[in-house]
């Protein structure tokens, strides 16, 4: 069965992008088959894949969307908007600026929800073992799309000062969509990150325990200056020896392992 995965959080900085990446790229080293699609206009996970659009002509999941529109593109078409990355040996779909239009130009558009989800048809999806969606922080149309064309969430939250800002909003467009649009999508785990050794971030993993239960992982990501080296040097932090790259291998065995339990 595949699996299409949203990471996703409305609150900004808290590690989804180095999450998506990452997660992806562990799971690319255990054998699986993956596709990043980065649906944030601020394309930090296309900048983190050393994306330039100066040199890269080819259309972005921006123009994907919006030509997705009135008539569904043919698959080939959509499969040539894949990019594959040789440092970190994996597929995506970038994104660019573009796509912050969308809001405006999917306002009147029927079903405007489930855009992304018709584009990635089920012949394109089974190319891989695992889709990786990463979403940009906001509850408006793009993040409806990636939770409709998605089987599972992943929620990264920072383990510091106002981590469960937003928490609450973004639960209830969860539980809107499972209701109404997709009754098959799930919680795979909330994800602590920047965890450090301080008592309130002690506090705040242990207030998501209370308050997830089993849905929070076993795995955290720990604070360290090894990621935002990671994004300058356009490297997985799981293809070189850090603590970091470890934490994301182990998380990705752990998602593997939940996902199979199904």
């Amino acid at each position: 069965m595949y699996k299409i995965i949203s990471v996703a959080n409305q609150k900004g900085g808290v590690g989804k992008t180095t999450t998506a990446m990452n997660v992806g790229v562990a799971l690319r080293l255990a054998g699986k088959r993956v596709l990043l699609i980065d649906l944030d206009p601020q394309a930090n996970l296309s900048t983190y894949l050393d994306f330039d659009r100066t040199f890269d002509e080819k259309p972005t999941i921006s123009h994907l969307m919006m030509t997705a529109i009135g008539q569904m593109k043919k698959l080939e078409d959509v499969k040539q908007y894949i990019r594959h990355n040789e440092v970190n040996d994996i597929d995506f779909i970038p994104s660019d600026i573009n796509l912050a239009n969308a809001d405006c130009y999917l306002a009147g558009v029927i079903s405007r929800e489930t855009v992304l989800k018709r584009m990635l048809s089920k012949d394109i999806v089974e190319d891989y073992d695992y889709i990786i969606i990463d979403c940009l922080p906001s509850l408006g149309v793009l993040l409806m799309n990636a939770l409709v064309a998605s089987n599972g969430v992943i929620i990264p939250v920072q383990a510091q000062k106002f981590a469960f800002d937003g928490l609450g909003m973004l639960n209830n467009i969860f539980e809107q969509v499972k209701e109404t649009l997709k009754p098959d999508l799930e919680i795979i785990g909330v994800l602590p990150t920047m965890v450090d050794n301080t008592n309130a971030s002690r506090r705040i993993v242990e207030q998501l325990r209370e308050n997830y239960n089993e849905k929070l992982f076993n795995t955290v990501i720990h604070r360290a200056t090894e990621a935002v080296e990671s994004t300058a040097k356009h490297k997985s932090l799981c293809i070189y020896k850090n603590r970091l790259g470890e934490e994301y291998k182990a998380l990705a065995s752990e998602i593997t392992e939940r996902i199979e339990k199904k």
